[in-house]
């Protein structure tokens, strides 16, 4: 309706007057309701007047949007000069998915395994507290400070804790604080891409070091360190994204022993603490840092819902001041009542329940995919079933071009993600990363792999 006045609009002169509601009711068979919502939407548009009692009138045409178009802006290319901040891995290249698309590519739990009764009732109580809205501390409540150093455990105290507005905030605060404009930073290859976009908005270089399938490789993180001169990795020991990868025992001292001869901090990316499938989760490389060497970031996002943005930042020196002073600088603190909200839902019984039904729902997902793939998709090979987080890795067959596949299942009604991505420099070879996570239910799930294979034939036998 609203677009149908439009074009009468076109047509008319500032000054006329609009047929009658009753009359634009007969005209376009309508209900009055919808002709008021119509109005209502084009007078907020300042494209129409209403006046009572006399009817509603074409508004005076101003100069506002061209002489916006006119305004020239090109003397902000010198003086930005050439620090653009490239947010291409923060989102999927091909843009939103159309209606009816299986999601398979999103980073977040489906709403039917969020505890949303459950984040609704804790920030309903948060906001009835007397002081709901006074300023936090900078460093975030202290009795959430005690709550995350409780679930990292080993020797962190509440006051190496420091809340953020979730993990990308914190990814973003350590990579200033650490290392300056224009350094190395070693990160996992593959690696988490939003990862790279915070450390390429820092001004950092990425420098990829290879996994296999125990982690992060000691041997190469060594060379890595030495050639580069860098202070600094960038690792996720715990369910690896986008490979799902457990860093194994015996690496993780290994790890720490060559930051530490490098002289070099060590950001601890523990964003699947709470995505595991049902067996034990490894302790966390902070808990048994006893030098600072570990910058630990952690986040409720993930297994809770997309806007609970609360995350943590754990350090232990003059690094964690460093911190502090950025996210000072950045924010102030994060809202209260969030914080509040927070630390209701962790410290409520609800909350282990909810991981424990949630790691459930995801191991069931993960093996149901794995046989989906596997069926689906002749050639195509898993990097191992994960025991945690939300994705699969896939390697495809030889001679597919990833993002030409990925582009190939949009089209087909499926959302994935190009392996290349995940890349700092050249991939080594075509993967997808396939989420299980985010799709309504199980039977959505195995369309979603049925789709990813019928846009494979739709390829032909081989995509260079």
């Amino acid at each position: 309706m609203a677009d149908s006045l439009r074009t009468l609009l076109s047509r008319l002169s500032p000054g006329d007057r609009l047929p009658s509601s009753r009359e634009l009711i007969k005209e376009y068979r309508v209900g009055p309701a919808t002709v008021a919502r119509a109005i209502a939407a084009l007078a907020a548009e300042g494209a129409v007047v209403t006046r009572p009692g006399s009817g509603t009138y074409v508004a005076q045409r101003t100069r506002l949007h061209d002489e916006a178009a006119a305004v020239d802006t090109d003397w902000q290319t010198v003086a930005l000069t050439d620090r653009a901040v490239d947010t291409h891995l923060m989102a999927e290249p091909l843009g939103p998915s159309p209606a009816g698309t299986i999601t398979m590519d999103g980073g977040y739990v489906h709403r039917s395994l969020q505890p949303t009764r459950a984040l609704s009732a804790a920030l309903a109580r948060a906001a009835r507290r007397p002081d709901a809205w006074d300023r936090a501390p900078a460093g975030g409540l202290p009795e959430l400070r005690t709550v995350f150093a409780h679930i990292i455990g080993g020797s962190v105290a509440p006051e190496d804790v420091l809340v953020t507005a979730g993990g990308q905030s914190a990814l973003s605060i350590a990579f200033r604080a650490i290392a300056g404009p224009g350094s190395p930073v070693l990160v996992e290859s593959p690696t988490y891409p939003r990862a790279l976009a915070a450390a390429r908005a820092a001004g950092l270089r990425p420098v990829p070091v290879p996994l296999d399938a125990d982690g992060v490789r000691p041997d190469l993180l060594a060379d890595a360190f030495a050639m580069t001169g860098a202070r600094l990795l960038y690792c996720q020991p715990t369910y690896q994204n986008p490979t799902g990868t457990v860093l194994a025992p015996e690496r993780r001292s290994q790890i720490l022993d060559v930051a530490r001869a490098s002289g070099a901090f060590v950001i601890e990316d523990d964003f699947a603490r709470h995505l595991g499938h049902g067996g034990p989760v490894p302790r966390p490389l902070v808990a048994d840092d006893r030098d600072g060497t570990v910058v630990h970031v952690t986040s409720l996002t993930k297994p809770a819902a997309p806007s609970l943005r609360i995350g943590a930042l754990v350090a232990r020196g003059p690094v964690m001041e460093r911190m502090r002073a950025v996210r000072l600088v950045d924010d102030f603190f994060v809202t209260r009542p969030l914080q509040e909200a927070a630390l209701e839902v962790l410290s409520s019984p609800s909350w282990e329940r909810h991981v424990r039904s949630l790691g459930t729902a995801l191991r069931e997902r993960c093996g149901m995919l794995a046989a989906a793939i596997t069926q689906e998709i002749p050639g195509a090979a898993l990097a191992g079933l994960p025991t945690g987080g939300l994705h699969l890795w896939v390697r495809l067959p030889p001679g597919v071009d990833d993002t030409v596949l990925t582009n190939a299942a949009r089209q087909r009604g499926v959302a994935v993600s190009a392996g290349s991505r995940y890349f700092a420099t050249e991939p080594p070879a075509a993967h997808l990363r396939v989420g299980f996570a985010a799709t309504a239910d199980h039977a959505e799930l195995t369309e979603g792999a049925r789709r990813l294979g019928a846009a494979l034939a739709d390829l032909g036998p081989r995509q260079e």
